[in-house]
Formats: C-alpha cells, sequence, structure tokens
C-alpha cells in the first residue's frame, strides 16, 4: 500500500505508519515452519504464546498480566472500535491524532494538544472545558502519534486523575510503545498508574509497529476489569474476525526472540531521527519538536504560505502525510507528518527534494 500510491511515479513514500524493513529473522524462520505445516483453519491462542506476551510485558513495561486479561484482535483499529461500543456515551480525544481516532466513535469532543518552547504538551483546562456529562470514553494515544510524544508519567497521572474524576474508562493506544527513543527512558503503560488507572482501562497493543508485520493483522486488549473485558468481548461478537495464524505466530516470535533485531533498530532509528531534526533546522520555515517515541515527525509548514504542502512536496517526489486528516475542520490543514522508519539513503533523497521544493517556492 505505501509504495503502490505513486506506482509509475517518481515519489519517495513517506506517508503510512510501517518500515521498509525486513522482519526479524526468527520471525520469518517461525512463519516459514508454520506455513510448512500446512494447514490454516481458524486459530486460537495456544499456552507458550501466552507466556510469551505476559513475559514480553514484565520484562519491557514491568507489568505483570494475568493471560485472562488479554483479548486478541485482528489490530488495534478493531479495538478502538470495539471500545467505543463496548463503553457507550460520548468520547474524547486530544488533537492532533491518528485518523482512525477521529471517526470511531459516532460522537466526538476533540481539544487540541498545546505546543510548549520544546514540544508538545497536554491543555487540560481546554480538556477539561471539552468534556459533558455524556462522556464516557477516554481515547488516549500513547506513546503519541503523530507529535512523537512518550508520556511522562507526571502527565499520565494528570490524565488518570481527570478520568477518575470524571468516571472515565481510558482506551489507551500503546501500539508504538516499543518504539521509544530517547535513551534511558522506559514505556509506561496508563493501567500500571494504580489500581485506579488499571480498572477503568482498555491497553491496545500489537507487535506490529515495532516489529514491522501489520500486514499479519495481529493485536490485543489488555483488559484488568472483568465487567468491562466482558462487555468488550460481547462487543466483538459478530464482527471482529479470529486473529489469522500466522499472524499470532510471528507475535510469540517476536516477542520471545526478536530482542537483538529490535535493540539495532532502536539505534538505526535514534540515527534517522537525529539526521532528519539536523536537517529541518536548516530548512527553515519548517518546524518540528523533538521525537521522543515512533518513527514519525510532525512537521509545521504554515510559514511557508503553502496552501496545501502535501501537496506541494509530493509534486516535488516526497509522499507524506497530510496534516488535515489529523483533526478537525482545517485545524492541521498546515502540517505533514514524515515516516522516517526507511533506509537513510532514501530519507537523505527525500530531504534533498524537500530542500529544492523549498528553494523553488521561495523564488516564485
Amino acid at each position: 500500500m505505501k509504495w503502490g500510491r505513486y506506482t509509475g511515479r517518481d515519489v519517495l513514500p513517506l506517508w503510512v505508519a510501517d518500515m521498509d524493513f525486513a522482519a526479524a529473522p526468527p520471525i520469518l524462520e517461525a512463519l516459514r515452519e508454520r506455513v510448512a505445516h500446512g494447514v490454516f483453519g481458524y486459530a486460537e491462542p495456544w499456552p507458550s504464546l501466552l507466556k510469551a506476551t505476559t513475559d514480553h510485558l514484565a520484562g519491557e513495561y514491568g507489568w505483570d498480566v494475568d493471560p485472562s486479561w488479554i483479548v486478541w484482535l485482528p489490530g488495534v483499529v478493531p479495538g478502538l472500535n470495539v471500545a467505543r461500543r463496548a463503553v457507550g456515551g460520548t468520547a474524547f480525544t486530544a488533537t492532533p491524532i491518528y485518523p482512525p481516532f477521529l471517526s470511531a466513535p459516532e460522537v466526538l469532543l476533540t481539544a487540541p494538544l498545546r505546543r510548549g518552547e520544546v514540544r508538545w504538551e497536554w491543555d487540560l483546562p481546554a480538556v477539561e472545558r471539552a468534556l459533558t456529562p455524556e462522556c464516557r470514553l477516554f481515547l488516549l494515544c500513547h506513546p503519541h502519534n503523530p507529535t512523537g510524544r512518550a508520556w511522562e508519567l507526571a502527565e499520565l497521572e494528570a490524565v488518570h486523575d481527570l478520568a477518575r474524576r470524571r468516571d472515565l474508562v481510558v482506551c489507551s493506544d500503546e501500539i508504538h510503545c516499543g518504539l521509544v527513543l530517547d535513551a534511558g527512558r522506559r514505556h509506561h503503560p496508563f493501567a500500571t498508574l494504580s489500581e485506579d488507572a488499571a480498572r477503568r482501562s482498555i491497553t491496545l497493543m500489537a507487535p506490529s509497529k515495532t516489529f514491522n508485520v501489520p500486514g499479519l493483522g495481529c493485536a490485543f486488549a489488555v483488559i484488568p476489569d472483568r465487567p468491562l473485558r466482558q462487555r468488550f468481548q460481547r462487543a466483538m461478537r459478530g464482527i471482529i474476525p479470529h486473529v489469522n495464524v500466522l499472524g499470532l505466530v510471528a507475535c510469540e516470535a517476536a516477542f520471545r526472540h526478536g530482542g537483538p533485531w529490535h535493540r539495532a533498530l532502536l539505534d538505526y532509528l535514534r540515527g534517522n531521527r537525529d539526521h532528519l531534526l539536523a536537517a529541518l533546522r536548516s530548512m527553515a520555515p519548517l518546524v518540528t519538536t523533538p521525537v521522543e517515541a515512533t518513527y514519525l515527525a510532525w512537521i509545521d509548514a504554515r510559514a511557508t504560505g503553502l496552501a496545501d504542502p502535501q501537496r506541494h512536496f509530493e509534486a516535488e517526489g516526497v509522499g507524506l502525510s497530510a496534516g488535515r486528516a489529523f483533526g478537525p475542520g482545517d485545524l492541521y490543514q498546515g502540517f505533514v507528518r514524515l515516516n522516517f522508519g526507511c533506509p537513510r539513503a532514501v530519507l537523505d533523497e527525500a530531504l534533498l527534494r524537500m530542500r529544492r521544493a523549498l528553494a523553488r517556492e521561495e523564488r516564485r
């Protein structure tokens, strides 16, 4: 899908959030072995997969998860939609935000994040003003797509305090939790803040972003509260298919054997991140903020005066995501999102083309 958008055109695709890197060798080997089995019926999670998953969550995030808390899904986006059905009422999210957050709820309340002196931050008074008594669901993106924030404990605790006071369920999309780039920092699942946070949480995770296997369609929700988990499972019936067996196989291999590949990936992405941010600092009037997690950079191109920055860069051979898709109306029309999960040579060529595009605009 990523490269097919520009078939027959000289455009480098840096838009949809998957990477241009082959999956880890242990994943590929596990898939070969499973394909050789030859039978592909309906699949259910097996004991070694459940143990690999709970061991991974304990080892990476210090989170002791009972296997019964896990509900398997064919993707995080279906999980967002099921959460809306299970919880009911209206939902809230902060923008800019990954577009499926905007389309999942039937009624959605929003408030913008605030760009501080260095990075994007919560505007909690604006969130309070946006909430209504009918709101029941807080859609949290953690780490945040598209700004690249890795929310700190104090920020998560502020969100939890609000959710507790308003009696909200927090559906926390943590699909990028394995992509914290800042050295020495660790992802903290929202549900680990306290017993109350766990009780009101639906945590969505997947190996897809970290291990670059999104096309295999495997994710899961961790829901510690039994009544909430049962409502979630009832909301799935008849609309959510089984997870395919190859996705489950890839998940186990990733969590059990993918550590060395994952560490090498983070090193490479840090290099790409630093390379990109250094280049953008010399590409005024483009403005961005530090990317603490993910492989996505949220770029403010409003000062260029371009009516549609995404179309302008695309015409010059760089395919970015259009900012207007990340919020209501035209609020983020002047922004673009760039995916740097690619070989360094591709990134260099894209940056060269972006420089040319800006220079050409200046000469007009």
